[in-house]
């Protein structure tokens, strides 16, 4: 390990009580300079930790969370990213460790990593429910945010073939409500309607709510992102308030006696044990009964695979297996250009062949395409849409300029400047996106003053405004900071804002949010422009 390097600790913290964290977890956390977490996570354990720095992110915003971990660990702090459960299971670890495989890290040049484990939910809610998970069990989540459905529902479907107990995560949010429907109608076609459900919601925390419940009847109850649903298998059931799944090791003990009638010798013989599964015995020697394996029994499937290999003399596959591949999924936004709104057929044309029927095209409030197509060779979809002079930009966290249509060019003086923004910092990677909104005159009827950063041009010169709040109920336009910088003061202006910004922001913080925080950008000091009057605070967080 590189002594100069920080340390990451990925913490799993389990359920969210005290009671159920584990001490090294504890400990881990206390070592810590810097803590990173989701926010509802943070508040569950901030009475713990005693770090100079937390920083809170919104869901969804994972990626954004490992980075900055990697950041900090990389700067020579010790950092904990944290993950309710189990940091490995749907939970940070992984994705800290993508981060830092994409940096080239090893383990022995670079940060040091630990991995702290944690109580996951499909044991916590277990424990709560009595003992569904007794058998053979998978966790599946319903979220398509990084899974698509279809990979989902094949395992879900699979996993009711195969008589697992399931424990759903993630099964429904605000706006993902179709999910949890069509798992339960996948797992009816393989149990039985009574089949046992618990429902657990924010299990060992103070709002724990348990239902039990059916397969049949469990949307019938209240389901959201705080609740694990479990589902037993065919020999699951209910008895006081429980829900129990026998262990099925018939060989290993008999139910329903106090004391075990056979000698460990006698146990396997199939005289016996009847139900065991059909073995060959031999003589007892000292004590014990000489188990024979039989020969493993070859499936007429790969018996008939293995036949036409031998006939065509080719190896072939079993198209019956399960084989998901990654596919890399570019995302890129096009445009005809800076000030040019008007895309001609054929551009259009080479657009549409370029993305093929796989990809999917989104016109976007910013005048742009935006772009998701499934490829392994980015460069020549790039180089074929510059040829029919497209403008190729990222997406994403990145800073993206949006300008007016000019007039339709009636008003072009300005138009170079935007370009050579547009060209300079247009993509510049930042903690969250930037809008860069520029109108070529004194009307802004392009809202720039409604964009993170708005330039208006003016007899000749710019004004500056800083820190807009686009949307939500306490929406306001942007600070002016300046007003009538020459043409030539702009663009050094511009960079520096948005370095400082890269540098100093937090994960997922946008520019207004960052302003009023530091109360200063550059030389310009902070002023609240929100509305002045109550507004009573969204269920969002808003």
């Amino acid at each position: 390990m590189n002594k100069n390097k920080g340390k990451i600790f990925v913490v799993g913290f389990g359920p969210g009580d005290s009671e159920h964290i584990t001490k090294r977890a504890i400990d881990a956390l206390q070592q810590s300079d810097n803590i990173i977490g989701y926010k509802t996570y943070v508040e569950l354990i901030e009475h713990l930790v005693t770090a100079k720095s937390i920083v809170s992110t919104g869901m969804t915003e994972e990626v954004s969370r490992a980075q900055e971990a990697v950041k900090q660990a990389e700067a020579g702090n010790i950092v904990s990213v944290i993950s309710s459960g189990d940091s490995g299971v749907y939970g940070m670890a992984g994705l800290v460790y993508e981060v830092l495989v994409e940096m080239g890290w090893t383990e022995k040049d670079g940060v040091a990593v630990e991995i702290v484990p944690g109580i996951s939910a499909i044991n916590s809610c277990a424990s709560i429910l009595g003992a569904p998970v007794m058998h053979d069990s998978c966790t599946i989540s319903l979220s398509d945010h990084l899974t698509p459905w279809t990979v989902i529902a094949k395992r879900i479907e699979a996993a009711g073939m195969a008589d697992f107990v399931i424990a759903l995560y993630n099964p429904k949010s605000g706006r993902r409500t179709r999910q949890i429907v069509e798992a339960q109608n996948i797992l009816l076609k393989y149990r039985s309607p009574d089949t046992p459900v618990g429902l657990v919601k924010s299990a060992y925390r103070e709002n724990q709510n348990v239902v039990l419940t059916t397969l049949a009847e469990m949307l019938e109850h209240d389901i959201g992102m705080l609740t694990t649903v479990i589902i037993g298998n065919s020999s699951t059931f209910f008895y006081d308030n429980k829900i129990i799944t026998p262990r099925g090791y018939q060989r290993k003990y008999t139910l329903g006696e106090g004391k075990q009638s056979l000698k460990p010798h006698q146990r396997l013989k199939k005289e016996a044990e009847p139900w065991a599964l059909d073995q060959d015995t031999g003589e007892a020697q000292s004590g014990y009964e000489q188990i024979v394996k039989p020969k493993q029994e070859i499936s007429s499937v790969d018996m008939a695979f293995k036949a036409l290999s031998m006939v065509t003399k080719t190896e072939l596959e079993n198209p019956f297996l399960v084989q998901q591949p990654i596919e890399d999924v570019f995302e890129f936004s096009v445009s005809p250009g800076v000030a040019n709104k008007m895309i001609t057929p054929e551009q259009m044309r080479v657009l549409a062949e370029a993305i093929g029927e796989k990809g999917t095209l989104e016109y976007t409030p910013d005048h742009r395409f935006l772009v998701k197509l499934p490829t392994d060779q980015p460069e020549t979809i790039v180089k074929k849409l510059e040829q029919s002079n497209l403008v190729v930009m990222p997406v994403g966290d990145v800073v993206n300029l949006k300008a007016c249509d000019f007039c339709y060019g009636e008003k072009a003086d300005s138009i170079p400047y935007a370009e050579e923004i547009a060209a300079k910092l247009g993509g510049i990677k930042l903690p969250k996106e930037l809008h860069i909104g520029f109108n070529g005159c004194g009307m802004a009827c392009y809202r720039a003053v409604f964009d993170d950063i708005g330039i208006v041009y003016r007899k000749k010169k710019f004004d500056l405004f800083i820190g807009a709040k686009p949307v939500g109920r306490t929406a306001h336009a942007a600070q002016p900071v300046a007003e009538g910088l020459e043409p030539d003061q702009l663009l050094p202006l511009l960079t520096k804002i948005i370095e400082e910004y890269k540098e100093n922001a937090h994960p997922n913080e946008r520019l207004f949010k960052y302003f009023k925080r530091v109360k200063k950008i550059q030389h310009f000091n902070y002023h609240d422009m929100s509305s002045k009057i109550e507004v009573e605070p969204a269920p969002c967080g808003d």
